[in-house]
């Protein structure tokens, strides 16, 4: 059995996926690595600077650690605010993880891209999985940078590394990150602390979503499919559904009638009007099998009955 390191392991995604892999995987053999101190959990907890190869080869030696999941990153709208910083953290550590890669100590990889590589010359609606990209973030730079540097590392030395372009990922468990679709998490807490919300997107900004256990599944289930059955080795395309503000405003509304949303746009308003609509995800389909669990309104339903405000 593979002993498995997740970089990035406190933040939205990470948190998820050591609880799910800790079904399957013993104890001893689930590392966890992130810029905090400590882990919220009770796995094991390695202090590794992924900026540092040395580092990062070291642990993974030290432990023989052989599939790593690399989530650590800066998002779209806290990148925006320190581009070079973001650069650096989300190439860099990609580019160790990949050296490790080639050199046969990592023998599989999982890295999450986003739709963020999508820009205003990409198609706006069911946007296929090749198509035009022209991200306006330093993010979105980073993570096209990122899946043409995955598909050049597989095919040039063989090497085992795969990725989810994730959209908008909603989730009950941690706080939101400095992503573009931040308010999609944060509209909850609103609601749940009973207060207003007061809303950095227009009402009619459409966005495609997925809740947090499909995000999980479908990195499970994409790390588990035979290497030969991948066609896609950059990133796939993947979405749940869409939605916009005002959607989930009405779902609430529904719920509590004194529930408000006002709308004030600010500087991520540009970043998600260069972003798709709608997602094509008939290669991850296709090639490995993926089908989300969860719709809008089921969606809607999970975080109001899981979210839990401390």
């Amino acid at each position: 059995m593979s002993r498995v390191l997740i970089v990035g392991s406190e933040g939205q995604i990470g948190s998820q996926l050591s609880i799910e892999l800790s079904k399957t995987i013993d104890f001893d053999k689930l590392f966890l690595s992130d810029i905090k101190d400590k882990s919220k959990t009770d796995f094991k907890y390695l202090k590794v600077d992924a900026l540092s190869y040395d580092d990062l080869k070291k642990n993974i030696l030290d432990n023989d650690i052989s599939e790593v999941y690399h989530l650590a990153a800066i998002l779209s709208a806290k990148g925006e605010k320190v581009p070079k910083k973001t650069w650096n953290l989300n190439m860099n550590s990609l580019f160790n993880i990949l050296n490790l890669a080639k050199e046969k100590i990592i023998k599989k990889v999982f890295w999450p891209s986003s739709i963020a590589v999508f820009g205003e010359s990409s198609s706006k609606n069911d946007t296929p999985q090749f198509t035009d990209k022209e991200p306006i973030t330093v993010y979105g730079i980073s993570k096209l940078a990122g899946e043409n540097w995955c598909k050049y590392y597989n095919e040039a030395y063989d090497t085992d590394v795969r990725s989810l372009r994730f959209p908008g990922v909603i989730s009950y468990d941690t706080p939101p990150g400095g992503g573009t679709t931040d308010y999609a998490v944060d509209i909850f807490h609103s609601f749940k602390s009973g207060k207003n919300y007061n809303c950095f997107l227009n009402e009619d900004t459409t966005l495609p979503m997925i809740y947090i256990d499909d995000a999980i599944n479908a990195i499970i289930k994409l790390m588990k499919t035979s290497k030969d059955n991948l066609r896609i080795k950059s990133s796939y395309n993947i979405s749940g559904f869409s939605m916009s503000p005002k959607m989930i405003a009405d779902e609430l509304k529904n719920l509590n009638k004194e529930f408000d949303v006002e709308y004030n746009s600010d500087f991520r308003q540009a970043i998600a009007d260069s972003w798709p609509n709608s997602i094509m995800d008939n290669y991850a389909r296709e090639d490995w099998g993926w089908k989300e669990n969860f719709d809008f309104k089921k969606t809607v339903n999970e975080m109001i009955h899981k979210l839990n405000i401390k």
